[in-house]
């Protein structure tokens, strides 16, 4: 696995981590207004920054490397899946959280055995597709200093090494398709 391809892993892995609480709190029919207005604001301020600009933003304050690619994409990818996440939850069928509240549950074991589980293969299907979706952007991250393949890229590209050139590009092309048809082989899985 190529260093964007763990770019793009590590930057998923901590967006699902930020999104999670995201589109649960940001979910109309879970949070009151007073917390669901605030958390979807900044499902909407993380959304509308692009990764490049929040790269650049982490390469200024952190340095050069892969650490800056990570951050951008996982705070760009938490808005977007936290979005997602949260309109999930907004359709899910109301008959099984009353179940668990009929039993005498509290709120979190409400979301645990009534939300998690209608929404746990749709999450898992968009976090997937944002895998596959960071993948590609990881290799643009890397063109401003973000680290990975972009960078190498980059560097072959100033270098006028072409024949370098054509073989990275041919390695982004198989990578991504490789990633795309394991996730399409997942998610085929899940729903």
């Amino acid at each position: 696995m190529c260093s964007s391809d763990l770019m793009a892993m590590w930057g998923t892995a901590l967006a699902v981590f930020i999104a999670v609480p995201l589109g649960l709190l940001g979910a109309r029919n879970i949070a009151p207004p007073a917390i669901q207005w605030p958390v979807r604001r900044i499902m909407d301020i993380l959304r509308s920054v692009p990764d490049l600009v929040i790269g650049m933003v982490f390469v200024v304050a952190v340095g050069l490397g892969p650490f800056a690619g990570v951050m951008a994409l996982a705070l760009n990818t938490g808005g977007v899946l936290g979005k997602l996440f949260s309109e999930a939850v907004e359709s899910i069928d109301k008959a099984p959280v009353e179940g668990v509240r009929a039993t005498g549950a509290h709120k979190l074991q409400e979301i645990a055995w009534g939300v998690i589980p209608q929404v746990a293969p749709l999450w898992t299907s968009y976090a997937l597709y944002r895998f596959e979706s960071n993948s590609r952007a990881a290799t643009i991250l890397g063109l401003i200093g973000a680290g990975g393949i972009g960078q190498i890229l980059f560097d072959s590209l100033n270098s006028f090494n072409y024949s370098r050139v054509a073989a990275i590009a041919a390695v982004i092309v198989v990578a991504v398709t490789l990633i795309d048809i394991l996730s399409q082989a997942i998610r085929s899985r899940l729903i």
